[in-house]
């Protein structure tokens, strides 16, 4: 409107853990006086899940809804005036808010083409006999509180793998790969603890291969049957030096696993999407194309681990996920000026304003590895 300068909400902070206070303030600049029923502020959370799918030969778009948020407050004037309509001043008013995020699980913000998560400020200057102003701020929740430092991520998980070829009457050596996992969960910039032990007496050469992959899978409630999809992404790869036969060698992660940013795990708190990690660890046989395989859960945590009785604290920051995960492949074209990013333009899509993204928690490192890439 002509006689409305600036329309602007503020947050004090751009992220937030659930239990916490979300406060912040709408800033109106004003050119004139002029009648203002109220200024409405709505709390919501929500996500999304939406796809095409074909019935019959026709196709349709399925979607769903779930609500975790929805709070609302009139920060001025009252809901339904007696009498005259109030009347703003000119100038610049400015108008607080507080909001309680309850302590429950809140899944974590998320952006993706099949589903989302978000949080946001929805702010409405209710004027007489006008379209009422509008305006929305968007903000990051960390997640479900998962600690590195529970005792179901501390206990070591152990696996073994053996492989004996047999030609003709002859029985080969046996392979044998032997892995420990030191922990099962992690935060962002976090390196992975695993162990390796490889004992080759066959005649081919082998070499280790660990990945990591990102599991995402959406559900929209359709009755009985419903729908559902599911993406996965390699999150990292390392390929280890080759093994030759009748040969041992031993493998510690140290720094080649560093967890790039990416969303926490989330299993349980939303019933549209879930998001989970496996690391696997195999050998791979140079000829016959064979492979020893094994599997761990991990767990993407949101607070890292930290040294028993050390007065060091890990340093953390909020980052965007990295581009080749589900979480930071995609950009809505809500949030862009100038262009859609669906992540195959990526140098293009630097070059726009971006809105909003949702972060995650990181470790700060000190050895200067980004926690951005894949390794090989």
């Amino acid at each position: 409107m002509d006689y409305i300068r600036e329309f602007d909400i503020r947050l004090d902070r751009e992220m937030y853990y659930a239990g916490e206070s979300l406060a912040g303030h709408v800033v109106l600049d004003t050119i004139e006086n002029f009648k203002l029923r109220a200024v409405r502020v709505v709390l919501r959370g929500k996500a999304h899940a939406e796809w095409k799918v074909v019935v019959s030969g026709d196709r349709r778009t399925v979607k769903d809804d779930q609500y975790f948020l929805d709070d609302r407050a009139i920060i001025w004037g009252k809901d339904k005036p007696e009498g005259n309509v109030p009347i703003l001043p000119r100038g610049v008013h400015q108008f607080p808010f507080r909001f309680q995020l309850p302590e429950s699980s809140l899944p974590c913000s998320f952006e993706s083409k099949p589903g989302f998560i978000r949080y946001y400020i929805k702010v409405t200057v209710d004027i007489p006999y006008a379209s009422p102003p509008q305006g929305m701020k968007y903000f990051t929740v960390i997640g479900p509180h998962i600690d590195c430092m529970d005792e179901q991520y501390l206990k070591p998980m152990i696996g073994q793998d053996k492989r004996t070829k047999c030609c003709l009457c002859c029985e080969k050596g046996p392979v044998v790969l032997r892995t420990q996992l030191e922990r099962s969960a992690y935060v962002c910039g976090e390196s992975i603890k695993l162990r390796a032990n490889i004992d080759n007496q066959g005649e081919e050469i082998v070499r280790l291969k660990v990945k990591v992959i990102q599991y995402v899978e959406y559900f929209i409630d359709r009755g009985v049957l419903g729908v559902n999809k599911e993406v996965q992404h390699l999150v990292l790869e390392y390929r280890g030096d080759p093994v030759h036969p009748n040969t041992r060698s031993k493998w510690d992660s140290a720094q080649s696993l560093v967890v790039p940013v990416m969303p926490p795990s989330l299993v349980g708190v939303c019933r549209l999407l879930q998001i989970y990690y496996v690391l696997k660890v195999s050998l791979e046989f140079e000829k016959s194309g064979d492979d020893l395989q094994m599997h761990f859960p991990i767990t993407i945590a949101t607070v890292p681990f930290r040294i028993p009785n050390s007065n060091q604290q890990p340093k953390i920051q909020y980052e965007v996920a990295c581009e080749h995960v589900e979480g930071g492949l995609y950009i809505g074209p809500e949030f862009l000026l100038g262009q859609v990013y669906d992540g195959s333009n990526a140098h293009e899509a630097r070059e726009t304003v971006v809105l909003y993204r949702p972060v995650y928690v990181t470790v700060v490192r000190n050895d200067g590895i980004k926690p951005n890439a894949t390794t090989t």
